[in-house]
């Protein structure tokens, strides 16, 4: 059951290639989830992806021209639309098909207005989206940094990176 009213609460994660966004989004989802927070996710490709399995029921679907494909049970549902490159929707569509979460949380996006991190990796090329992209509130970096304008959270500190991200999105914590 959901701990808020309205529609979810959006934050990112940003970073280029190899920079650890997926593994950094995974953490959060845990640690969310474990104070009570029921937490979405929205990734962003960059290219074509293919989820289905050759051979597979839906699959068949798909290969026989079908646009759209839900595949439902009492445990789950999972919707594939076949897209042309000029349809593909904005992370406000996205958001507007999540059900049932408090919390949304997206990696990749580097457009768009929302509220994210900047992650950052010392063995990473130094590429900075701060002050290029907006909604950047702080770098999150497996190292210190120096002279840095917005406020540097520590990568091996999830429980202050997901407080960070709760407080800037106007969450409180859930009731037990």
């Amino acid at each position: 059951m959901r701990r808020t009213v309205g529609p979810p609460r959006l934050f990112g994660v940003a970073g280029y290639k190899n920079s650890g966004k997926t593994t950094l989004i995974v953490d959060l989802v845990r640690d969310l989830v474990a104070r009570g927070w029921r937490v979405g996710t929205i990734k962003h490709a960059h290219h074509n992806f293919d989820i289905d399995q050759p051979g597979k029921d839906s699959f068949l679907h798909r290969a026989a021209g079908a646009t759209e494909v839900v595949v439902a049970s009492a445990r789950r549902v999972a919707h594939i639309r076949e897209l042309d490159e000029s349809d593909e929707p904005s992370l406000d569509e996205l958001v507007q098909q999540m059900r049932n979460v408090d919390l949304v949380l997206v990696e990749g996006w580097k457009s768009g207005n929302h509220p994210r991190v900047e992650l950052r990796r010392a063995a990473a090329p130094a590429t900075v989206i701060a002050g290029t992209a907006p909604g950047v509130l702080a770098i999150v970096s497996d190292v210190p940094l120096a002279d840095e304008q917005l406020p540097v959270l520590l990568r091996e500190n999830v429980p202050a990176i997901a407080d960070f991200i709760l407080e800037s999105v106007g969450l409180s914590k859930p009731r037990p």
